[in-house]
C-alpha cells in the first residue's frame, strides 16, 4: 500500500479515536461518576479515575497482548510493542499531571492577584479562572489533604518501578537493532507494585467531603440523575468497551505510524499517552474553569488515575509485556517524579489559601 494512504489512514484513525470515541467516553465517565458518587458515597476522584484511567489502561494493555502474540514469530516486533505499552502507559501520566499543575497554577494566581484570569493567557476561548473566593463550591482541606498523600504514593511507586526496572530488568539478549540497553519490569515486582495499588485505592475510596454543606445542597441536574444505578453501571460498560476496541486500532496505529514515519517507537508511545489521558484532561479543565465545580475531586481523581494506571502498567508486566529503553525510561520517570513534586507543592499553596479564608476573622 502507497506510503502516504496508510499515513493518512493512520492518522484518520488516532483523531477519529480520540476526539469521538475517547472524548464522547470520557464526557459519560464525567457525568456518571459525579451522580454515583453522590448515591455511593464514594469519593468523586476514586470513581473518576476508574472510569478516566481505563483509555491508558486499555491501551497499554492491549498493545501488551499483541506484544504477546508475537513473541513466538516476530520478538523484534513484540518489543516495540512493548515499548509502545509503557511509554504510553507512563507517557500518559506526564500530561495529566502536567495539565493539572497548570490549572492550579492558574487558580493560584487568580487568588493572588484577586481577579479572573484566561485559563490560557491571549486565549480565551480556553475559559478562564476565578478567585477561590468567587467559587460557590470550595475544596476542602481533608480532600487536599488525600490529593497530597495520593500523589505522594505516586511518587514513591514511580520510584520504585525506575529504580527495580535497572536493578532487576536489564535485558541480556537485546533484539537486533535495540540501540542501547533495555529494561523490563519483571514480574515480581509488577505483583508487588499491582497489591501496594490496590491497597492504596482501597483505603482512600471513601469522600471525605462533609455531607449537608451548602456546596452539597447546590445540586445540577444532569441526565443521569434520576436513572437507576443498574442504568448508570450499563452505559459506564458500553463506554469501556468501545474505548478497548478504539485502543486496539490506536495502538496499530501508533505502530504503523512509527514504522512510516520512522520515529521510535517510545517516543511513538508516549505521544499516544496524550490519547489515553484525554478524559482525565478534560475533566481537571472543566472542574477548574467552572466555579460550581469540584477541584478536590478533580485532583484526587487525577492522582488516583496514575496509581490505576500504574496497575494496568503492573498487570501488564504480570503477563510479560513491557519494556522501556535505557535513556526513555530515565526521561520518563524523571519527568513523572519532577511533575509530581510541583504539583504537590502548588497543592499546598492552593491549601495553605483556603486556610486563610475558611479562618475566622
Amino acid at each position: 500500500m502507497n506510503p502516504a494512504v496508510r499515513l493518512i489512514g493512520t492518522i484518520l484513525i488516532l483523531v477519529i479515536g480520540a476526539i469521538f470515541v475517547l472524548k464522547g467516553c470520557a464526557d459519560i465517565i464525567e457525568e456518571t461518576t459525579d451522580v454515583l458518587s453522590k448515591k455511593t458515597k464514594l469519593a468523586g476522584g476514586f470513581l473518576q479515575s476508574i472510569g478516566t484511567a481505563f483509555p491508558d489502561m486499555a491501551l497499554g494493555i492491549v498493545a501488551a497482548l499483541v506484544s504477546l502474540q508475537l513473541r513466538q514469530t516476530n520478538y523484534p516486533m513484540a518489543v516495540s510493542f512493548a515499548i509502545i505499552a509503557a511509554a504510553t502507559t507512563f507517557g500518559s501520566n506526564i500530561y495529566n499531571i502536567a495539565y493539572s499543575t497548570w490549572c492550579i497554577f492558574r487558580q493560584n494566581t487568580a487568588n493572588r492577584l484577586n481577579q479572573k484570569i484566561f485559563m490560557f493567557p491571549f486565549l480565551k476561548k480556553a475559559g478562564s479562572v476565578k478567585p477561590l473566593t468567587e467559587h460557590v463550591v470550595k475544596p476542602t482541606l481533608p480532600e487536599l489533604d488525600v490529593a497530597i498523600d495520593v500523589l505522594t504514593a505516586l511518587t514513591v511507586i514511580t520510584a520504585i518501578v525506575a529504580v527495580s526496572m535497572v536493578l532487576f530488568g536489564r535485558v541480556i539478549n537485546p533484539p537486533v537493532g535495540t540501540s542501547g540497553d533495555l529494561y523490563q519490569l519483571i514480574r515480581p515486582v509488577g505483583i508487588f507494585i499491582l497489591l501496594i495499588s490496590v491497597v492504596i485505592i482501597y483505603r482512600f475510596r471513601k469522600t471525605r467531603r462533609t455531607v449537608g454543606t451548602s456546596e452539597e445542597k447546590i445540586e445540577e441536574k444532569k441526565y443521569y440523575t434520576d436513572k437507576p444505578n443498574l442504568t448508570i453501571f450499563i452505559h459506564l460498560l458500553f463506554s469501556g468497551v468501545a474505548i478497548l476496541f478504539a485502543a486496539e486500532a490506536m495502538v496499530h496505529a501508533v505502530q504503523v505510524f512509527s514504522e512510516i514515519s520512522h520515529l521510535p517507537v517510545v517516543i511513538a508511545g508516549v505521544l499516544a499517552g496524550v490519547i489515553g489521558c484525554l478524559g482525565e484532561i478534560i475533566v481537571i479543565h472543566n472542574y477548574s474553569v467552572n466555579p460550581n465545580g469540584r477541584i478536590a475531586d478533580a485532583l484526587v481523581g487525577v492522582a488516583m488515575d496514575n496509581i490505576v494506571t500504574t496497575i494496568g502498567a503492573s498487570i501488564v508486566a504480570i503477563m510479560g509485556g513491557i519494556f522501556l529503553g535505557g535513556n526513555a525510561l530515565i526521561l520518563i520517570f524523571v519527568i513523572i517524579l519532577t511533575l509530581n513534586t510541583v504539583l504537590i507543592w502548588q497543592i499546598s499553596r492552593l491549601k495553605n489559601f483556603l486556610f486563610v479564608i475558611l479562618s475566622p476573622q
